[in-house]
C-alpha cells in the first residue's frame, strides 16, 4: 500500500502543474486555433449567462474523470492526479468565474493584496479583446507588477 504523503504530494503536484496546464491552453489554445470557443468571454455582449468558453471546463473535468476510470484499473497515482485537477478547477471556478467575473454575486467585498493582484492581472488581460497581443494568461500566480 502506497504512503498517504506520497498520494498527497501527488495531489498537490498535479495542482501546481494545472496553473501551467492553464497558463499554456490559455495562451496557445484558447487564444490559438480554438479561439473560437473563447472570444466570447472576451467580449461584454453576452447574450446567455453560458459563454462557448465553458467547454474548457468540460475539457479538464473528462481528463480528471479519465484518471479515475485509470486508478479503477489499477493506476495507483490516477485518483490523486483526478482529485488534484478536480481541485484546480474548483479553485478556477472561485476565483475566475466567481470573485473575478462575479457570475454569482459573492466575494464581492474580497479586498486583499492578493486579491487586487488576481482582478488587476486578468483586468489587463481582458483590455485586449482580440486573439492576439494579450498578456498575463496566468490565474492563480500572476507577475508580481500586479501587486504594486
Amino acid at each position: 500500500m502506497l504512503s498517504t504523503a506520497l498520494l498527497i504530494l501527488i495531489f498537490l503536484a498535479t495542482f501546481i502543474f494545472m496553473e501551467g496546464a492553464a497558463w499554456f491552453s490559455h495562451k496557445y489554445i484558447m487564444h490559438g486555433f480554438l479561439w473560437s470557443l473563447h472570444k466570447d468571454h472576451h467580449k461584454k455582449d453576452h447574450k446567455s449567462w453560458f459563454e462557448r468558453n465553458d467547454f474548457f471546463f468540460v475539457f479538464y473535468a473528462l481528463i480528471s474523470a479519465l484518471f479515475v476510470i485509470l486508478w479503477g484499473q489499477g493506476f495507483w497515482p490516477g485518483l490523486a492526479i483526478a482529485l488534484g485537477i478536480f481541485a484546480y478547477g474548483f479553485t478556477y471556478f472561485m476565483v475566475h468565474d466567481i470573485f473575478i467575473h462575479q457570475r454569482f454575486k459573492l466575494f464581492r467585498n474580497a479586498d486583499s493584496k492578493y486579491a487586487r493582484g488576481i482582478r488587476r492581472a486578468h483586468k489587463m488581460h481582458h483590455k485586449n479583446i482580440d486573439k492576439e497581443d494579450g498578456e498575463c494568461f496566468g490565474m492563480l500566480w500572476v507577475p508580481r507588477k500586479y501587486f504594486k
